[in-house]
């Protein structure tokens, strides 16, 4: 898989191609946190999983992430757990060709770090390798605390991830939000400072009460990015396509910036009246033999 692949600007569909420009790194992305507390913009993350969507997200973004949420956007998983790392690289990769400005970060799916930080090393190391992408995200807190460490110490941007952390949906029993009881609000804050301390040079807090999300920015040294956390974080991320409309189901935490979904099935509806009644293809779209 080249990572070093051009899109013929001539003969793809994939267009406009993108302008070159310099792309953000993960230092200027850590050092955005002084810079926000001293009143800069909030980092902007969108999920991509296409060259076209790379494209179209990238310049409005200061991170994308190839989430193993493409398990149920792109194939209709019931959850992240069966996504593997070939998938998650075939998508990365997609990502970072569309992509020219964005740092972009690479989910680590389930299974492919939990082990050991050797293991998580391996994963991690060939993800990269495959994709071009900047980083990796994993998730859990004080556990995975020395997996962070030892991946950030052998040259591996990590990105944690704490509260709701979907790849446990089996032992969380759903997706409601965390942090409810005391008892495991301080867990989840200290699980912030664990895996901030081991060196992630970001933290993405989902579907937590906010004080909590408050109180984790307010404590650790690197951005964080919420998801149905606060806006008091240094940054915020979405699905793309919840943002955007293309699901009929919206979660509490989502707010929908078009319906994108509606915009579809307008398209295709006159599309398909249009075939039916034979007015397309049209002299337009046909070739007329030359003379």
């Amino acid at each position: 898989m080249s990572t070093t692949f051009t899109i013929d600007s001539a003969t793809s569909r994939a267009n406009p191609v993108s302008a070159p420009m310099k792309r953000l790194t993960v230092p200027a992305i850590r050092k955005r946190k002084t810079e926000i507390a001293a009143g800069a913009e909030p980092l902007v993350m969108l999920t991509a999983y296409t060259v076209r969507n790379a494209q179209l997200l990238d310049p409005h973004c200061d991170l994308l992430l190839v989430g193993d949420s493409l398990g149920q956007v792109i194939y209709g998983l019931p959850s992240t757990v069966p996504v593997t790392l070939d998938m998650m690289a075939a998508h990365g990769a997609a990502v970072v060709r569309g992509s020219f400005h964005a740092v972009v970060v690479i989910d680590m799916p389930f299974g492919s770090y939990e082990a050991s930080p050797e293991k998580a090393f391996e994963s991690a190391a060939w993800l990269l390798k495959q994709t071009g992408a900047a980083a990796v995200k994993l998730e859990g807190g004080a556990a995975m605390a020395p997996t962070v460490g030892f991946l950030s110490e052998r040259g591996i941007p990590v990105m944690a991830h704490v509260g709701l952390t979907p790849q446990a949906v089996n032992a969380l029993g759903g997706y409601g939000a965390r942090g409810r009881t005391k008892a495991e609000a301080d867990k989840i804050v200290a699980d912030a400072k664990a895996v901030a301390d081991a060196g992630a040079f970001a933290l993405v807090i989902e579907g937590v009460v906010e004080p909590i999300a408050v109180a984790i920015t307010q404590a650790i040294q690197c951005p964080t990015i919420g998801i149905g956390a606060s806006a008091q974080c240094d940054g915020q991320v979405l699905v793309a396509e919840d943002m955007l409309g293309l699901f009929e189901r919206t979660p509490r935490f989502v707010k929908r910036f078009d319906d994108m979904a509606g915009h579809i099935s307008k398209a295709a509806a006159t599309y398909a009246a249009d075939v039916r009644s034979r007015a397309f293809p049209g002299p337009e779209q046909t070739y007329a033999p030359k003379d």
